[in-house]
């Protein structure tokens, strides 16, 4: 596939160098870099704000945002070139010169200005990005990115450049050729914007520092049933029996719990994060006929993060699957003597950054679902999936990695489960902020080569559970748990003030 990118270099950012590089690195793609001098440039205001947050916030880390020079000379358009594909990234709103029967550019909320996205999250109303085909009008791959780890402008932008390389992997591989949604009104960008914005975001920081001095943010904590009848699962709702909170200690909180009964007993596998220490590790509480019994104790820890320990039974053992994407691997634990003793015995996937890997069995393979994070943006909103014949070896990609780039279904959130003759997979819909929100997604199609799924239900917490936070949910026989997260003091006294309100 010959590629032509079109880059107008008074204006060019790192972000176009990476895209380049991305596909450069393609096997079957060949790219031409030509200059075209159409972009309109973002305003002083709006540079000045990048400038600054890249100084205070940033401490000159290199960032897709930065304005760079070519690292090649670029090629003069030329109206008789032959490329099979074209990606305008000049913003310009007349359709971009030659014959390539596919012209491309990125859409910001459905606008090819760039700063249609600088005004649209310095108001707080940013919402996607895609790439749209300029002669039929037809978006061929969309994405709503995570904003979890935005700090300021350049974070978002970088949230936004770093989907939009994603997408076009996924746009040249299989197209998905739908028209254009019903876009809102597209904010405009204002001389005075960027200067409230700094402002409003440098007070926002303030105000989350004191409050990180005063509370544990978020201090999350587990919730734990027995039910014979149906579960979360089957109704959609979180009514029902009343949930118990797992004790837990005020230094600590506790997340991710995987329930199970192995040999007659009955325990919850989670995460259990040290706030002086910042790091996760995997703990357990056995269970009895009465609730929890005895301490929580460690089951499993690494030099790096540990958290949602998955547990796989296969062949009458049991394995261990936790999240450990700070060590850059999918690691596979078998268990030598339950419940406290684990070892490796497998790195399933290698040099990846993979957010809850969660595997299942489905038409004779094993499965595995993930968000993966290439660096910038958040950790919720690429989907990716590999599939093994065997579980402890073998593993390949996804033909249409990534599958899907949404906040809002794509991050894992629980076993995957068998209901009503399909596969249910529970994921976390962090459209309104991390791990807030639980929705229940039917799988419609998996196979190598496809994926589709329908959001079925939608959860948060309310009377049922109480909170700010609803993000995994896991049943095993007639054991269920959630958990969730709310406002907890460093002080007893703070502790006590609040939960006498």
């Amino acid at each position: 596939m010959r590629i032509e990118i079109l880059i107008d270099p008074r204006t060019a950012r790192r972000w176009h160098w990476r895209l380049c590089d991305r596909l450069m690195r393609q096997a079957d793609c060949s790219v031409r870099l030509c200059a075209d001098h159409s972009l309109r440039a973002y305003p002083a205001s709006v540079e000045l704000l990048l400038s600054l947050e890249k100084l205070l916030l940033r401490r000159n880390r290199p960032s897709l945002a930065d304005r760079t020079s070519p690292p090649v000379k670029l090629k003069a358009l030329d109206e008789s070139r032959d490329a099979d594909v074209v990606l305008d990234l000049t913003g310009a709103e007349e359709a971009s010169p030659g014959k390539a029967p596919l012209i491309l550019r990125p859409l910001y909320d459905g606008s090819s200005d760039e700063r249609t996205a600088v005004a649209a999250l310095l108001s707080g109303s940013f919402r996607s990005v895609a790439w749209g085909d300029v002669k039929s009008g037809a978006i061929v791959a969309q994405g709503f990115p995570s904003l979890e780890s935005m700090d300021g402008l350049t974070a978002g932008l970088e949230a936004a450049y770093a989907r939009l390389t994603a997408l076009i992997v996924q746009a040249l591989a299989s197209p998905l050729q739908f028209r254009p949604v019903a876009w809102t009104a597209k904010p405009e960008l204002s001389s005075t914007g960027p200067a409230g914005f700094f402002l409003h975001n440098m007070a926002y920081i303030c105000a989350r520092s004191i409050y990180n001095l005063c509370c544990h943010a978020p201090h999350w904590h587990i919730g734990w049933r027995t039910t014979d009848g149906p579960g979360v699962l089957e109704t959609g709702r979180l009514a029902g029996r009343p949930w118990n909170i797992l004790p837990d200690v005020g230094d600590a909180f506790s997340a991710d719990p995987f329930p199970i009964e192995w040999r007659g007993q009955s325990y919850i596998f989670f995460e259990r994060l040290e706030y002086r220490s910042g790091k996760g590790a995997i703990f357990a509480q056995r269970l009895d006929e009465n609730g929890p019994a005895g301490a929580p104790f460690l089951v499993l820890e690494e030099p790096w993060h540990l958290s949602y320990p998955l547990l796989i039974v296969e062949q009458g053992e049991l394995f261990m699957l936790p999240e450990a994407s700070a060590s850059g691997s999918v690691t596979l634990y078998r268990c030598v003597e339950f419940p406290a003793k684990w070892e490796c015995v497998s790195h399933l996937l290698m040099g990846i950054d993979a957010s809850d890997a969660t595997i299942f069995r489905h038409d004779g393979l094993y499965w595995m679902t993930s968000t993966v994070h290439d660096g910038f943006g958040g950790y919720s909103d690429t989907l990716a999936i590999h599939h093994s014949p065997q579980l402890l070896h073998g593993w390949e990609q996804h033909a249409q990695n990534p599958l899907l780039i949404d906040v809002a279904l794509a991050r894992p959130a629980g076993n995957v489960v068998k209901h009503d003759g399909s596969l249910w997979r529970p994921v976390q819909d962090c459209s309104t902020g991390y791990g807030k929100r639980l929705a229940l997604v039917r799988i419609d199609k998996l196979d190598r080569e496809n994926f589709a799924q329908t959001r079925m239900n939608l959860l948060s917490p309310g009377p049922e559970w109480t909170g700010t936070h609803l993000h995994t949910l896991n049943r095993w026989g007639r054991l269920e748990c959630i958990d969730g997260a709310g406002v907890t003091p460093k002080s007893e006294r703070l502790r006590q003030l609040v939960q006498k309100r």
